[in-house]
């Protein structure tokens, strides 16, 4: 317990660093698997359901993974959130918990630009799920391209900090990119540099079923190997 105190403690140091030192240099919303630079509105609440898939026998790496993500938007510019995934592998089923924030550091509407940072937290709910907790801190910029149908492009960098050593790769950049379509549809692909768990370039669509709801549904290219590829599918609410 107090091992895992001390990597909080530090997780939050290290991310404010990170955040007051981009600031001086010059947003848990999500493309498709890395931050996008946007907050939650001010009390306002977000529900979404995940399904994420490597349909194969459990012997040969299949596996199912379940959960939810809620962010609250405490203020104009900051929100919080907690997330709780559980995976089928067909012997461990570990769970994990994954307390967040993230603040938008600068945004200039006139140009379509802006900037934000984050943490996230990975605290292991039973063995399987690992002994030690870690964190995920961020920082990106996105900037919108009117011309072509506001095309949002984002762009950062993230590291790990409490991670075992056999975690792979601790830092690395992120890039997303989103295209609005026609009607409703959007495409949305991103990326994770680096072999570790989060080491992935995604691609699908988005789709608005209201303007407080939208489902998202893609594929996910491991790093790795195709061997960690999965499918992946969300539904999100606002209200």
């Amino acid at each position: 317990m107090t091992g895992t105190i001390s990597v909080l403690l530090r997780c939050v140091v290290f991310g404010l660093l990170v955040l007051f030192s981009v600031s001086i240099i010059r947003a848990q919303s999500t493309i498709f698997n890395i931050p996008s630079t946007d907050v939650l509105s001010e009390k306002t609440f977000y529900v979404e359901g995940d399904f994420i898939a490597h349909f194969d026998k459990f012997a040969k790496g299949g596996f199912q993974s379940f959960g939810y993500r809620t962010v609250y938007g405490v203020r104009k510019k900051m929100e919080v959130g907690v997330n709780f995934f559980y995976t089928r592998n067909g012997s461990t089923s570990p769970k994990e918990l994954q307390p967040n924030f993230k603040y938008k550091i600068y945004e200039k509407e006139k140009y379509g630009f802006a900037v934000s940072s984050g943490t996230m937290f990975f605290v292991p709910l039973n063995k399987s799920a690992g002994s030690r907790t870690f964190g995920l801190l961020y920082s990106n910029a996105s900037k919108i391209i009117r011309q072509t149908r506001r095309t949002r492009v984002t762009g950062g960098f993230y590291t790990v900090v409490g991670a075992t050593r056999d975690f792979g790769t601790k830092t690395g950049a992120t890039v997303g990119i989103e295209q609005p379509l026609k009607g409703r549809f959007t495409f949305t692909s991103d990326w994770y540099s680096g072999k570790n768990r989060f080491g992935y370039l995604a691609a699908g669509f988005s789709y608005a079923v209201t303007k407080r709801q939208f489902f998202q549904i893609g594929y996910n290219f491991g790093n790795s190997g195709r061997g960690n590829n999965a499918l992946s599918a969300f539904y999100g609410f606002t209200y």
